[in-house]
């Protein structure tokens, strides 16, 4: 049966294209490159495709698929390269040759000055690259050892042989003169425009993911900030819940409130935390498969991640775990205080049940007593209204009224305790929910 007969998932080929979506740069050395990272509109999901044809109309370039997440275009002497992340987009310019003065940043005069005013996000990131070629690795131990000091800071200057020493990338991740971030690449030898343009991709794709690492670490402060205010609030309520039980519902209502403006502030910072850990693990993942080695006793770029990124990013894992800690302990308290305030009025509705039952005990005493008198006072007169009944009969027998009364006393007495009995039956059974005898 061929193929054709059977559906395909609607996602099937778009699926498979996506591991093929973001092709890598091609670069020869001598080039260099120049790249922007520019805040997301989401409010206008349209805008960054709009900015990007903006650009384009403006060189005369063709416009993306509709649905496209990159687009790669020529402008002239320059390669675009765009891509759509979830929070920001890339414009990045790659150019044959290099400038005569290292790092100016000619490139991004590609981007006008009223295309860049127009844009409705704030930028995030610019990265120049330096792509030069060595024969050697001992020429480019001699290249960075001139150039280095000029270039980069010398105390934060990174450099290291990558890919199995097919070439060389130094940097500082400092910001310039221009506020722009530099890194040298060299290629050493005869290696292939595939690998230095995924090494020159790389570069860029770490200083990005760490720009936008970084924007929670000023999130994070202001967490250890606010929650001091928090945790000092919650261990007060804590300390006054061995108070009496007439202060347990205020209590309570603190604890919820402290219990809600934690979530609160949970939720307004959840997504940035879960953001900068992604963020971090694709920083690290980026330095790692470049598969670093020293290069004449700079520190590596793993070391300078370790030393200068790890510590702000251990930073934000504090925050966001001493968030989630307060919030697990706001919510202990307030099991235990709900606990012990069920206890109380247990306590309280038990003692009243016993007061109830008390006074049902005397009723029901009462209740004899009163029955009993009933029974008396009924007898009396029932006994007295017999013998009056009877007392023409007593006469014909000759038999005193006396007698009369007195042989009367006793059945009576015993009807009219048997007819109120049988009426307290009845009632409480009716009382009880049970139907009455027929």
């Amino acid at each position: 049966m061929p193929l054709s007969s059977i559906t395909p998932h609607p996602d099937r080929i778009a699926l498979s294209n996506e591991l093929h979506a973001r092709p890598f740069p091609v670069l020869q050395a001598p080039s260099r490159a120049a790249s922007i990272a520019v805040e997301r509109d989401t409010t206008h999901p349209d805008s960054d495709r709009d900015h990007l044809i903006a650009l384009l109309d403006r060189y005369g370039a063709p416009h993306p698929a509709p649905d496209a997440a990159h687009h790669g275009v020529d402008l002239g002497k320059v390669h675009l390269k765009w891509e759509r992340h979830s929070e920001f987009n890339t414009y990045s310019l790659f150019a044959d040759g290099l400038s005569e003065v290292p790092f100016d940043g000619a490139l991004f005069d590609y981007f006008p000055d009223k295309w860049l005013a127009a844009s409705k996000g704030r930028l995030l990131s610019s990265v120049l690259v330096r792509l030069e070629y060595a024969a050697s690795e001992q020429d480019v131990s001699a290249r960075v050892a001139e150039v280095a000091a000029d270039w980069f800071h010398a105390e934060a200057t990174a450099a290291s042989f990558v890919l199995e020493r097919g070439a060389a990338i130094v940097g500082d991740f400092r910001l310039d003169a221009k506020e722009n971030i530099r890194f040298a690449v060299f290629q050493i030898g005869a290696t292939g425009a595939n690998r230095m343009g995924r090494i020159v991709q790389r570069l860029i794709e770490i200083e990005t993911y760490k720009a936008m690492s970084m924007l929670t670490l000023p999130i994070a402060r202001d967490v250890f900030a606010r929650l001091s205010d928090l945790d000092r609030d919650l261990g007060q309520v804590v300390n006054e819940m061995t108070d009496t039980f007439e202060n347990s519902h205020d209590e309570l209502d603190r604890l919820l409130d402290i219990s809600s403006r934690v979530e609160s502030f949970s939720a307004d910072t959840a997504y940035r935390f879960t953001a900068a850990e992604a963020y971090s693990a694709l920083v690290h993942q980026r330095v790692t498969v470049l598969h670093e080695e020293r290069l004449a006793g700079y520190q590596l770029f793993s070391e300078f991640m370790m030393r200068r990124f790890e510590p702000a990013m251990r930073t934000c894992q504090s925050a966001s775990k001493r968030l989630a800690d307060i919030s697990a302990r706001a919510a202990r308290a307030s099991d235990l205080l709900s606990t012990r305030v069920s206890v109380d009025a247990n306590d309280q509705n038990r003692r009243i049940l016993k007061q109830m039952d008390t006074r049902a005990a005397l009723q029901l005493r009462l209740q004899e007593t009163v029955e009993g008198l009933s029974v008396v006072a009924i007898s009396y007169y029932a006994v007295n209204l017999l013998a009056k009944l009877l007392d023409p009969v007593a006469g014909t027998l000759n038999i005193s009224s006396k007698l009369l009364g007195a042989g009367l006393v006793v059945p009576v007495v015993l009807v009219v305790w048997l007819m109120v009995r049988n009426i307290r039956k009845l009632a409480e059974k009716r009382a009880n929910g049970a139907a009455p005898p027929s």
